[in-house]
């Protein structure tokens, strides 16, 4: 096992700190109060909670460091710093309607040489608090759950494949997009899966439970960990168009390197 470093003992410990706070609220779900942010899109006071406890964990650790926040927004840092990308509970409406299945994601992301944008994300948490499972990763160290070592699935052929993805719902994806996906994908593969936390999805492509993963649409705080997650268990990310950019979020297509260039293929046909 690879000793973990202090920049990931910091993001777990925040992670941690946030899941105990959203096991409790999960635990009470019918009190929970809920208001509505737009279509079909829900925060609670369980995703306030929670993001303010990894805020001020982090803040404390790394006073210079800037933030993107699902719900507070950006935060800048100090010049040249490095910044948190913070999803504090993905999956909001699985646990708003009782369904054990969400996630806290926490990735650093250093600033590019030219200081002209981002550049690397260099480490990544994905906290499961119900299952008490804690996915990282850094850059050029490969990704682990716990201490066991992450490694993509090896399978070659779609037809042994399990693909995960995100539906269009109420007010957020292209309907037309995914069914043309799903209409070239579907036929080929073993089975297609919705959960509903990306960044779960891209853990679970991580650890070999899945084999590949697409959706569109999505944020940067939705695949900034999961991303880098997958790159470091020797899979690969990239976009519908093939290119690899540090943080996917407008397109995601995941996969070990085999099934990565058929599922780029089918989706190149299919988007025509």
């Amino acid at each position: 096992m690879a000793a973990i470093s202090g920049l990931i003992r910091v993001m777990e410990k925040a992670a941690r700190k946030a899941g105990g706070r959203l096991r409790r609220d999960f635990g009470e779900i019918e009190h929970l109060q809920v208001s509505r942010k737009g279509p079909a899109d829900f925060v609670s006071k369980a995703d306030i909670r929670a993001e303010r406890a990894i805020y001020d964990e982090l803040l404390q650790a790394r006073p210079d460091w800037g933030f993107e926040l699902e719900e507070a927004g950006t935060i800048e840092g100090a010049e040249g710093a490095p910044r948190w990308i913070i999803d504090p509970l993905d999956g909001t409406s699985n646990f708003l309607h009782g369904i054990p299945h969400f996630a806290i994601s926490i990735a650093a992301q250093e600033p590019r040489l030219d200081g002209k944008g981002w550049g690397d994300v260099i480490a990544a948490v994905v906290y499961q608090p119900i299952t008490d499972e804690t996915f990282w990763a850094e850059k050029t160290r490969g990704a682990w759950l716990h201490d066991g070592r992450l490694r993509v699935s090896s399978r070659r052929q779609l037809s042994d494949s399990l693909i995960a993805t995100g539906i269009p719902f109420q007010g957020a994806g292209d309907p037309v997009e995914w069914t043309k996906i799903y209409a070239a994908l579907g036929p080929q593969v073993a089975g297609i899966r919705r959960f509903g936390a990306a960044s779960l999805d891209l853990a679970w492509v991580a650890a070999g439970r899945f084999d590949g993963f697409w959706e569109s649409n999505l944020k940067p705080w939705d695949t900034a960990a999961g991303t880098l997650l997958v790159r470091e268990a020797g899979g690969f990310v990239t976009d519908f168009r093939g290119r690899s950019n540090p943080v996917h979020d407008a397109q995601v297509l995941a996969a070990n390197d085999g099934l990565h260039s058929k599922l780029h293929k089918s989706l190149v046909n299919a988007l025509k």
